[in-house]
């Protein structure tokens, strides 16, 4: 995943409410679930302490990914009072450390909106959230997100991406989705090597939102 202020990279198995019908959740019967509470799955990231190792084969090599996500409570940022969340991410390659970073992201609750981040090489980032995360969504939906402009440092002279993010919500099975966020190739450039890229919780089918 690129750099972006919403880093969901956290990989996290979450719990998600079954739609209501009349007060009745109908994915208890045995029912299909048509709709997730994604606005609450995506505050339990932010909100909560947590810590996940996502891992991969890649050309016969053994990639992970451990990330230990931090809440920072309030702070300031861009000269806005926000809340924080510190993500530690340690990327080993075949159990050897290739990279290490902390990153901490910047939002704003009621409605849930993405400021930017700020990490440990000095990047800084300022995201422009284009809608609005709904309460909940039906499998099927997706939208625009948020664009993001990042930066070599805080003094923001030097511009070294921007990026554009959407979400989407598809089935899994009868009653559990797999919330996807998706980010695009670096816009300033009329080529991305890595191109776009989808969120590695998604790939590794951990983010999935599933019946209460």
């Amino acid at each position: 995943m690129k750099k972006l202020g919403l880093y969901i990279a956290v990989g996290l198995s979450l719990s998600a409410c079954a739609s209501m019908n009349n007060g009745t959740a109908v994915g208890n019967t045995g029912n299909v679930v048509t709709e997730y509470p994604v606005e609450a799955a995506m505050l339990n990231i932010y909100t909560k302490e947590r810590s996940q190792k996502l891992m991969a084969v890649v050309d016969n090599q053994n990639v992970s990914a451990e990330i230990k996500v931090t809440p920072k409570g309030s702070m300031v940022f861009n000269n806005k009072p926000v809340q924080g969340a510190e993500i530690n991410t340690i990327n080993k390659l075949n159990d050897q450390i290739t990279n290490q970073s902390v990153a901490i992201n910047y939002f704003t609750l009621n409605p849930l909106v993405f400021h930017g981040f700020t990490d440990s090489s000095g990047e800084y980032s300022l995201s422009t959230q284009t809608t609005t995360i709904p309460k909940m969504a039906t499998v099927g939906d997706s939208s625009k997100l948020i664009t993001e402009n990042v930066y070599a440092d805080n003094s923001m002279r030097k511009r070294i991406g921007t990026y554009s993010q959407d979400w989407s919500l598809t089935r899994d099975s009868n009653n559990t989705a797999w919330f996807c966020i998706e980010t695009s190739e670096n816009l300033l450039l009329s080529y991305d090597s890595n191109g776009a890229s989808t969120d590695p919780c998604c790939q590794s089918r951990t983010h999935k939102l599933g019946r209460l």
